[in-house]
């Protein structure tokens, strides 16, 4: 590997350090809250909550993350000043929002079908803007390349919200006395207090904050994040409105025939089986958030060299083997993984666990494609594209959840992550070409799945048979990734 790719390598595994650890902590409290309560409905609340705060991340940093990355590439020797518009603009915004949601609590609560529990939108909403308004302090460690202090800041609120967690649904909740809204409760303040700490760490770039604008500035910017924006909050109703629609689509469907809140508990129900099973899936997207946080600077980075081309071409390589590895890894390895959901009442959606690891493994080959239209400054087609998905992953869940359930939301996700790799790479070919081996991509691709759907279907009875042939073809895979990227081969 050349230094570039070397510098790449050894970020993205310092940044997945709180990454791996954040997802980890998902993976933790998945057996927690089964364990404490008593209904799958519960857990499916709580999954559609953190679906709202997904969606509402993005929606309240509007791309400005990637506007301070482009324009400091552009002119770094005005960073603060930079710096001091991005985030101005994000705290108007989230302070905007915040007050409708103190005003409007009841109302929301209602139309979101929590009718009894407009405190569950309270703390949601405290806790989307203190992690967006921390957003903008985060991205600067990472331009500055001060990885160690980014990973102490997101150590320190996963460490908080793990531990608070275990204290307050363990030792405090008690599931057969108190309501599950109780324990819900108790789930959204240890979050709360958990991102409370970034700003507390961070608090000199709060301190230092001036209110001086520079209108032309920030109009600029803008004008450069808002198809980001667009682009982000199309990408997130792919990644989260699936489990909304869920829980609505099916409370709709069975309001007919059960009575309104037994509707609503089946509802639940579903998200909460559908969610646990997503869990698993997300073992290929814990590579590729520590991924994203090392790879965006560096593509900025790497704009103004000549040799910028092979350099993406041979990450490409390498993050396309990474991610179909991984996918072999989970896929193979169910009957181990699905251990993770300790109850087997949830053991009925792990069927949509590889369809959705490989809808993963498309929406990260397209978020690495997706560099050409940030650097060429056509961030436009970021749009189109996330919104083209966003249009159809509407249509496909409204279409066919009310008649395959969750099954419909796995195969939307599906379809709609790897149009969404195609399209990219077509017009990318077209705008800003970079020379991808569509051969290698094509290989590891085709002998990845074979492995898995051969496997599949031999179907070798669980136990250590199945798993030591299952994990010889993990490593034959393995092999055939070095073999050909190994540099002495001098292939792109």
């Amino acid at each position: 590997m050349s230094n570039p790719l070397k510098k790449l390598a050894g970020q993205t595994a310092v940044y997945g350090l709180s990454s791996i650890v954040g997802r980890l902590l998902n993976y933790l409290m998945v057996p927690l809250y089964v364990g404490v309560f008593v209904n799958t409905s519960d857990y499916g609340v709580v999954s559609e909550l953190y679906a709202w705060i997904a969606f509402l991340m993005v929606l309240l940093t509007f791309g400005m993350e990637t506007a301070f990355f482009k324009f400091l590439s552009d002119d770094p020797e005005n960073k603060e000043k930079i710096f001091r518009n991005s985030m101005l603009s994000i705290i108007v915004v989230n302070i905007v929002f915040l007050l409708l949601i103190l005003f409007f609590n009841g109302v929301i609560a209602d139309k979101l079908l929590f009718p009894n529990n407009p405190e569950y939108i309270i703390l949601l909403g405290i806790i989307v803007v203190i992690d967006a308004t921390s957003a903008l302090p985060l991205a600067k460690l990472r331009a500055e390349e001060r990885a160690k202090k980014f990973v102490l800041v997101q150590l320190t609120g996963i460490g908080l919200n793990i531990g608070l967690n275990l204290i307050l649904m363990l030792l405090v909740f008690q599931p057969n006395i108190d309501e599950p809204a109780v324990g819900i409760r108790f789930i959204l303040m240890a979050n709360l207090i958990a991102s409370l700490a970034k700003p507390t760490i961070l608090y000199k770039d709060f301190l230092k904050l001036k209110w001086i604008w520079d209108t032309q500035l920030i109009r600029s910017m803008v004008k450069y994040s808002f198809p980001l924006a667009l682009a982000g909050f199309a990408f997130i109703i792919n990644e989260t409105v699936d489990r909304i629609l869920l829980k609505h689509l099916t409370y709709q469907k069975s309001i007919g025939e059960f009575t309104t809140e037994a509707a609503l508990t089946l509802a639940e129900s579903q998200v909460g089986i559908y969610s646990a099973s997503y869990k698993l899936a997300m073992m290929v997207t814990i590579f590729l958030q520590a991924y994203r946080y090392a790879a965006e600077p560096f593509f900025f980075a790497q704009a103004k060299n000549k040799d910028r081309n092979r350099t993406y071409v041979k990450v490409m390589n390498y993050f396309v083997g990474a991610v179909f590895l991984s996918f072999l890894g989970v896929a193979l390895n169910l009957d181990i993984f699905k251990y993770f959901i300790p109850n087997p009442a949830y053991w009925e959606g792990l069927r949509i666990v590889p369809i959705l690891l490989l809808a993963n493994v498309f929406s990260g080959i397209y978020i690495n494609q997706s560099i050409w239209y940030k650097l060429s400054g056509q961030t436009k087609f970021g749009a189109y594209i996330a919104m083209g998905g966003a249009v159809l992953t509407l249509t496909l869940n409204f279409i066919f959840i009310p008649i395959y359930g969750y099954m419909a939301c796995a195969w939307a996700t599906f379809i709609v992550y790897g149009g969404q790799m195609v399209v990219s790479y077509l017009l990318g070919q077209k705008h800003y070409p970079i020379p991808y081996n569509l051969r290698k991509f094509g290989l590891y691709s085709i002998v990845a799945v074979l492995i898995y759907l051969l496997l599949s279907w031999i179907n070798i009875e669980a136990g250590i048979v199945q798993f030591v042939i299952h994990n010889l073809f993990i490593l034959l895979y393995v092999a055939l990734v070095y073999w050909m990227e190994k540099p002495k081969t001098n292939r792109a």
